[in-house]
């Protein structure tokens, strides 16, 4: 494979992308910045395919990153890979309004053809071609320059081993015939509206303090003023506020401007500076939320009560048994809230809807309606239908004993 020497020029950039277009596919990485900035800081781009990799310098003088965002975005004949790329495809978001498609994940194929529910670069550079990643410069500052051989050589690095992993991902995946499980897993990944920030739902991702309506509307316009001062001022959300302060405040809103000073996580100026004034406004024109925008109990539907907890655990003793027996990620096949809200009663879930509903699914609402029970074979733990059961006395007696 040929490596590229770092490119920092318009020129050699649409060079290298005229040739990319040309491949079914390209791995593409990135390296930011976000510690100090609301938006991350794009500070490197690191993109190859089977047959040469470049570095390009973001931050470069002149150079426009047009050939590789028409590349990343509107080619749809080439296929986009990355690896755990949520944060990358956020980043080529907010630079073009548009996401990477089509769009392949190889971590999220790592859970199709694994037990793997979240594996790290490191480790499937490990377990697909037995080297070790150098980890010396994972905690690089990106933004500083010049960037050293060393530094460099480690971000191609991330595209170079996952253009060769990838092929033999896919290949697996072919031979399992999975690849549809992933569809709908990789369209998700590059649906824009997961990148989208929209400040009156920055609530959503907060603890509520209560089901209160008039504290959970304090906390909706809290949290979308948070947002916007973020923003404005380019800047982590939490050096606005943290979210229990913010929550805190919702409960337990102060009377005047003053009162901000004896708010914990907040210093004395709050008493009379603007931004101060600014939180007080807010909370002076907070509704209470509608009961449309209330949050279901708990995010799972009706309490589960006691015995609804039970049948929970059974819920995800079948999912660890199903995910051993088909050698994929449980994650994959269904989340810990969908087995409980099944055990509360709910069936609009995921995980009773197409390929989901085939191999795990039907199981699972079977064993919820008691058409399905455990056994042990050979010193296996396995399922059987209870009619199945029915014959085989030794069976029934498992079943029974199971129940």
């Amino acid at each position: 494979m040929k490596i590229h020497p770092l490119i920092t020029d318009t020129t050699t950039l649409a060079e290298l992308c005229a040739r990319l277009a040309q491949s079914p596919f390209v791995c593409v990485d990135t390296e930011f910045m976000r510690e100090n900035t609301y938006w991350p800081e794009l500070c490197l781009v690191q993109i190859g395919n089977e047959e040469e990799a470049a570095a390009i310098d973001p931050l470069a003088d002149g150079i426009d990153l047009s050939p590789l965002l028409d590349l990343l975005t509107d080619n749809e004949d080439v296929l986009k890979v990355f690896h755990a790329g949520g944060q990358d495809v956020e980043i080529i978001f907010n630079l073009t309004g548009k996401t990477p498609h089509p769009i392949f994940d190889t971590q999220i194929a790592m859970m199709a053809v694994s037990q793997s529910e979240q594996i790290g670069y490191a480790n499937l550079v490990e377990s697909w071609l037995g080297k070790t990643v150098d980890k010396g410069a994972r905690f690089t500052d990106w933004s500083r320059r010049p960037l050293s051989d060393r530094q460099i050589e480690y971000a191609i690095g991330d595209v170079t081993y996952l253009a060769t992993i990838f092929p033999r991902i896919l290949k697996k995946l072919r031979k399992t015939d999975r690849g549809v499980w992933l569809d709908a897993e990789m369209e998700r990944l590059a649906d824009a509206a997961n990148y989208q920030v929209q400040p009156d739902q920055a609530w959503q991702r907060l603890r509520a303090p209560s089901r209160n309506a008039a504290v959970l509307g304090r906390m909706k316009a809290l949290a979308a003023w948070r947002e916007m001062e973020a923003q404005d001022k380019n800047i982590p959300r939490g050096r606005i506020m943290r979210d229990e302060t913010l929550a805190d405040i919702a409960g337990h809103p102060p009377k005047s401007q003053a009162d901000l000073a004896k708010v914990r996580g907040l210093s004395q100026g709050w008493r009379d500076n603007e931004i101060g004034r600014r939180l007080m406004a807010v909370l002076e024109q907070a509704e209470p939320l509608p009961k449309d925008e209330m949050p279901i109990r708990n995010e799972r539907g009706a309490p589960l009560g006691k015995e609804g907890s039970l049948v929970a655990d059974l819920l995800k003793l079948l999912l660890k048994i199903k995910a051993r027996e088909l050698d994929v990620a449980a994650r994959l096949l269904a989340r810990s809230d969908e087995l409980e809200a099944l055990a509360a009663g709910l069936r609009d879930l995921p995980m009773l809807q197409g390929w989901r509903r085939e191999v795990f699914g039907r199981d699972a609402l079977e064993l919820v309606e008691g058409r399905l029970a455990f056994a042990v074979k050979e010193g296996r733990m396995v399922m059987t239908r209870v009619d199945e059961a029915a014959a085989d006395p030794l069976l029934q007696e498992q079943a029974d004993a199971a129940e």
